[in-house]
């Protein structure tokens, strides 16, 4: 089967070709739309690629969502995954802290993520002549406990520096998570 389709100012016939080994039924939306070539270079737009295969998966660069704050480490810092990879506090910390991680302050980490999906997530926390640290993580308001490089969790800040907390959450399964963490001092 072919379609012939000619007009406009050109010579020229485009034509569409197919050859079914079944009946075959192609739909044509109700708008204006521009048809994707599988041969083509395009920019797509408003797409999603469900199960995609993507080859030559080199990147070159990687750029991170950062979120910079004017605010103090304190009580519980409600740490919104979906909304960057970098949290960074620029005022001197005023107290020992908890980090909650979660997806948003309307979806959970366990929704957002799926069994055997991490994330990678970095909490900058700025410190004055005295410093403070990270003394509890929770995901979704539930306590857990990270496996701290060097096998034991921080017991103090350090002064006058921008200590960095690095964190690989990994979900292992509903619920369920193993965070990896690290603390690190940048003076």
């Amino acid at each position: 089967m072919a379609i012939a389709l000619s007009g406009g100012s050109t010579t020229f016939t485009s034509t569409i070709t197919a050859s079914p080994a079944a009946n075959r039924a192609v739909t044509v939306p109700d708008s204006d739309f521009t048809i994707t070539g599988n041969d083509l270079t395009q920019t797509l737009t408003n797409k999603t690629l469900t199960s995609p295969t993507i080859t030559n998966q080199l990147a070159t660069t990687i750029r991170e969502t950062i979120t910079v704050s004017a605010t103090a480490s304190t009580g519980t810092i409600q740490y919104d995954a979906s909304t960057q990879a970098v949290l960074y506090y620029t005022t001197n910390a005023t107290g020992n802290f908890t980090l909650n991680f979660r997806g948003t302050s309307g979806i959970s980490l366990n929704t957002l993520m799926n069994t055997s999906e991490s994330l990678s997530l970095t909490f900058l926390s700025t410190q004055g002549a005295t410093a403070y640290y990270n003394s509890a993580v929770t995901i979704d308001g539930n306590s857990v406990t990270p496996k701290w490089q060097g096998g034991s969790a921080p017991t103090s800040g350090n002064a006058s520096s921008i200590d960095s907390y690095t964190y690989v959450i990994i979900k292992t399964g509903s619920a369920a998570f193993t965070v990896l963490a690290a603390q690190t001092k940048f003076a």
